[in-house]
């Protein structure tokens, strides 16, 4: 990773598995796939993907502390979990050769809770909006599937 760009720290709920991603992201998106919404329960993930330079695994015990699963929807998306609290941490996309990880995962602040770089971090679009559980007015682009490759929806 480049000493010049901004390093941004996330990991698991307990602490166990931690990553560290630099730089600007590719996407960073509210997504709104059915996929998403079967695997977390929620209406809706923040994701976030980067180029493979940017992500990197800081935590101790290497792969002995992920769980390694895929979904038969997407063999090429290679997820990994802690396997201490179960907490989705990231996945890598092999055929698009990108890492994601979801925006709940990254370190927040002692005092307010936000995102640290937030302003860097934060969603700019909607994706798989068409699939969405509930209506978002936030001033977003809506797009059917990815952004400016799909139809925009709103």
């Amino acid at each position: 990773m480049s000493q010049t760009q901004a390093v941004y720290h996330g990991g698991c709920y307990c602490g166990a598995t931690r990553f560290e991603v630099s730089g600007k992201p590719i996407i960073s998106a509210y997504c709104h796939c059915t996929l998403c919404q079967r695997l977390t329960g929620c209406p809706f993930v923040h994701t976030i993907h980067f180029d493979p330079p940017a992500f990197r695994w800081t935590h101790d015990g290497g792969e002995q502390a992920l769980e390694l699963y895929k979904v038969k929807d997407k063999p090429a998306k290679h997820r990994y979990r802690c396997k201490e609290c179960g907490a989705c941490v990231a996945s890598y996309h092999a055929q698009r050769d990108r890492w994601s990880i979801w925006g709940g995962q990254l370190k927040r602040t002692h005092e307010t809770g936000q995102i640290e770089g937030w302003r860097e971090m934060k969603a700019t679009h909607h994706i798989f909006y068409g699939t969405r559980m509930l209506d978002v007015e936030d001033g977003l682009a809506k797009w059917e599937g990815y952004e400016n490759t799909s139809t925009r929806l709103g």
